[in-house]
């Protein structure tokens, strides 16, 4: 029963597993596919970042925040899982395509951040006690990874964490202003 309503996220994590087992034996040539500011051939990354990984080390340390806060994500049910997941990648995909720094941007620390954004946005705009509650697990887990958002390392595409925080928060505001000026039935 928990494995099948956790699917979604298993199945996600076990397809970025997958592009990293044959990124590795590619010597991690695939990250080239990732996002690369301002270019044509870049924008192919903003769909891919989230699967693409420069590491083995670096896809091990993405996999438990991302199957937490994704796990988390899908109390809201699998479609509203999907819709956030793809609307998380593109947004902050795009922002960093505009934005970032001159170099490839890979990883789904972007959309764990943005799964972080999205459960405490949605506890503070809802306020209701089940967002709520998951929003103070979430910070008490994983609230130190508001530091990933500062450039304090120069490998580490902190531009990827900053419009990941910023795309989740968004989409929650926009997801909740559409519902209500939706007309009652």
């Amino acid at each position: 029963m928990i494995l099948k309503r956790l699917g979604p996220i298993i199945f996600l994590v076990t397809l970025i597993w997958a592009v990293e087992v044959v990124n590795f034996f590619l010597g991690h040539g695939l990250a080239s596919w990732g996002i690369l500011p301002r270019s044509v051939a870049g924008l192919v990354g903003i769909p891919l970042a989230p699967m693409l990984h420069g590491s083995i080390w670096h896809t091990v340390s993405n996999t438990l925040p991302l199957l937490f806060l994704g796990g988390l994500t899908l109390a809201r049910g699998q479609a509203r899982f999907w819709e956030t997941t793809v609307n998380i990648t593109l947004l902050s995909g795009l922002l960093v395509w505009l934005f970032a720094r001159n170099a490839y941007h890979v990883g789904a620390s972007g959309l764990v951040f943005g799964y972080f954004g999205a459960i405490l946005a949605r506890a503070v705009i809802e306020r209701s006690l089940t967002s709520m509650i998951i929003g103070i697990i979430t910070v008490m887990l994983y609230g130190g990874l508001i530091w990933g958002i500062l450039p304090l390392r120069s490998h580490v595409s902190f531009e990827s964490h900053l419009f990941g925080l910023i795309a989740g928060i968004f989409v929650v505001w926009l997801e909740v202003k559409l519902n209500r000026s939706k007309p009652s039935s």
